[in-house]
């Protein structure tokens, strides 16, 4: 969750049809002059104290951090290159890849890049589709946006309209991306709420979506409370148009954590913030505000909860999970602050804005999550730097338990947690704070590694492309995909 996402301007309805059905998408060449970004794409920035403010200064005059915008790298780290933004000037927000494809969503569309050669990348389309926060998904030849904010029409020429509108909508847009130069927009999909994020579970002839939203309201006509659970899409491949909700399956039937205050300082439950599955281990792990989950999806219309954790000393806000390679551990993430504050400091400490680390025990439905330790980044980050943990990924070295990790103003971690007991990192990568006496949201959104590289689509600076030499990641360079969704977890094997 991120403070600007949350806004009144919510949830919506499906259209009377899907105007773009079958048309080119909004290129920016030729994006049409209605369609405007939503609330908050710009980063929010606001004001230190004078104290902290001159704390930064005397931390960078120290050495204890970067300059502004300073870039520094651990030794087997090395920074390959930096494509800013370009006319997408909206925040910057995931991932997704697909054979020497990069796909960066953006507040106000997406961006394809041709990664043949990382060290130079080329952008080969920049679609105009606004809606935050534009989490994007690939599979074959279909792209996936996820649409969390309330729009005039399900268009890419939308406006923004109050969710307090019946005639608003928000959830899922599907793309034909055959012809990378000219993705076509094919469907649209309204879900309760919306999409926050969305996961795939691809199979031969349908590729199913779990859609996470959350926020509920009695004055949004089409996200109401009860809100506890996933809308379960089904996507023909060969009839995208066909796209529908087949299924809600309530994942709380207690209503999940109630947060304040019975749970001071943590987030109630309605809802889910992201999902990963696991199909080929027929698991799934979601991250659902105040409670982390562990589902079985052998049958992917219907994933059922096996197991859940909450914990109500140091997590905030379940945010994100990652499972390791062998399926016998679970990263969950805190995003403390919803990604705007400055957490990585001695004032809030270790433990708080950080991972969890947990060892998933026994056997079918009786399999467990158990709580192991927490991992946080342990370099300092300034009071005008958001920071604190985010979107990771595997980088899948053989025998080891590694992963890379976004941290916004904090970096690119990577980090090894083989020892569920002690995690350690191992290499990173940063810039000093946007500023030195104003708080600017911005840094790494997410951070992940894909055929022997790591790309950081940054909230303000754009793509970087980084290169991991070391002993005990060097084993991963063999490991080729030819597509990565990293909320849907390869086997990597």
């Amino acid at each position: 969750m991120k403070p600007w996402e949350r806004s009144s301007q919510r949830r919506g309805y499906l259209g009377a049809a899907v105007a773009a059905f079958g048309l080119v998408a909004s290129l920016l060449a030729a994006g049409p002059a209605a369609a405007t970004p939503d609330p908050g794409d710009a980063p929010h920035s606001k004001r230190v104290t004078k104290d902290q403010a001159s704390g930064t200064r005397a931390a960078i005059e120290n050495g204890e951090i970067p300059g502004v915008d300073e870039i520094v790298h651990s030794d087997n780290v090395s920074h390959l290159t930096n494509i800013p933004k370009q006319d997408l000037k909206g925040t910057n927000s995931d991932l997704a890849f697909q054979g020497r494809y990069a796909f960066a969503g953006n507040y106000d569309g997406f961006v394809i890049y041709d990664i043949s050669r990382p060290e130079r990348p080329k952008i080969v389309s920049q679609v105009l589709c606004p809606g935050s926060q534009n989490d994007v998904s690939v599979s074959g030849n279909l792209l996936f946006l996820s649409t969390d904010s309330s729009r005039s029409d399900n268009s890419c020429n939308s406006t923004t309209q109050p969710a307090t509108e019946k005639s608003s909508w928000e959830g899922m847009k599907v793309f034909d991306i055959s012809d990378k130069a000219n993705p076509r927009y094919v469907a649209a999909v309204e879900t309760s709420c919306g999409s926050h994020t969305h996961t795939l579970v691809p199979e031969r002839r349908n590729v199913y979506i779990y859609v996470s939203s959350y926020a509920p309201s009695e004055t949004f006509p089409d996200c109401q409370p009860p809100h506890d659970g996933i809308s379960v899409i089904k996507v023909p491949r060969q009839a995208p148009e066909k796209a529908a909700v087949i299924d809600f399956p309530v994942l709380f039937p207690d209503g999940g954590n109630p947060g304040a205050p019975a749970n001071p300082g943590v987030s109630k439950t309605t809802g889910c913030h992201d999902l990963t599955t696991f199909p080929k281990l027929k698991l799934a792990a979601g991250a659902c505000m105040g409670d982390g989950i562990l589902l079985d999806i052998a049958d992917p219309a219907k994933p059922r909860v096996i197991d859940r954790v909450e914990d109500n000393v140091n997590f905030a806000f379940w945010h994100s999970a990652t499972f390791n390679e062998r399926g016998n551990k679970v990263v969950f993430t805190d995003e403390l602050g919803g990604g705007g504050a400055a957490t990585c400091n001695d004032a809030t400490g270790p433990n708080r804005g950080a991972d969890g680390i947990y060892d998933i025990v026994g056997k079918g439905n009786k399999r467990k999550l158990v709580f192991r330790s927490y991992y946080k980044i342990p370099r300092q980050q300034a009071a005008t730097e958001n920071c604190v943990a985010h979107n990771a990924s595997l980088i899948p070295a053989k025998g080891r338990d590694i992963a890379v990790q976004a941290w916004y103003q904090g970096g690119v971690s990577v980090w090894d947690f083989t020892d569920s007991d002690h995690p350690e990192e191992i290499g990173y990568f940063e810039r000093g704070p946007i500023s030195a006496d104003t708080l600017i949201t911005g840094g790494s959104w997410s951070a992940y590694y894909y055929n022997g590289y790591i790309y950081s689509n940054d909230i303000t600076k754009g793509l970087d492309v980084l290169k991991i030499d070391d002993r005990r990641t060097d084993s991963a360079r063999s490991v080729r995909l030819h597509e990565l969704n990293v909320q849907t977890q390869p086997d990597y094997r």
